[in-house]
């Protein structure tokens, strides 16, 4: 059975935009070249990935293009090579195709889909999006959050998830600190629905 994976850059109040659209963007973000690599192996590393929309949209117009970019540091270039060729599905009612080694799941029974996909899938699968994280999330199908803290208290924004308000127990996994302060805490979600009972 896979293991979905919600990983994200946050502040310390566990922000994941300051201003609508940021996606990761913000100036509040240290990202460095060892941060980089580290999200680069990670990301290298899963067995599929699964976006909502808008991350997907996000993700689409800049790493296709970025991994040709010669401006760019090769650390950036080897990610949108990763990107682009791991497997992706993307979650959405409205989108009809996506390129990229991207599938496709929508409609009224999307979760039920992913649960299925979770329970065939041999890996990890990283969740992008708040809004797909948080209805993982409430269905008992996300296993884990991945999330690399940067020094900062937003005190606005979006948060990690969207409209999410009962408790959620964590067993830490990992933790490792990284240059300019900030820090990767893994933990397993210990209330995550077994594949036999999705």
């Amino acid at each position: 059975m896979g293991r979905f994976v919600y990983s994200m850059q946050v502040s310390l109040d566990l922000r994941i935009e300051q201003v609508p659209g940021d996606n990761g963007a913000g100036e509040w973000l240290r990202i460095d070249e060892e941060l980089h690599r580290e999200a680069n192996a990670q990301t290298r590393a899963l067995a599929l990935m699964v976006h909502g929309r808008v991350f997907y949209e996000v993700m689409e117009e800049y790493w296709p293009r970025a991994r040709e970019d010669a401006s760019l540091p090769d650390h950036m270039r080897e990610y949108g090579e990763i990107w682009t060729a791991k497997p992706k599905v993307l979650v959405s009612r409205t989108r009809r195709s996506a390129d990229h080694n991207t599938r496709i799941i929508g409609g009224d029974d999307a979760i039920e889909q992913l649960a299925v996909l979770r329970a065939g899938t041999d890996g990890r699968i990283s969740v992008g999006g708040a809004a797909l994280a948080t209805q993982l999330l409430r269905a008992g199908l996300l296993d884990e959050v991945l999330l690399f803290t940067h020094p900062a208290i937003l005190g606005f924004g979006r948060p990690l998830f969207d409209d999410h308000d009962l408790p959620v127990d964590l067993d830490l996994l990992e933790q490792r600190s990284f240059g300019q302060g900030v820090t990767m805490h893994r933990y397993a979600i210990l209330d995550a629905k077994e594949a036999g009972s999705c």
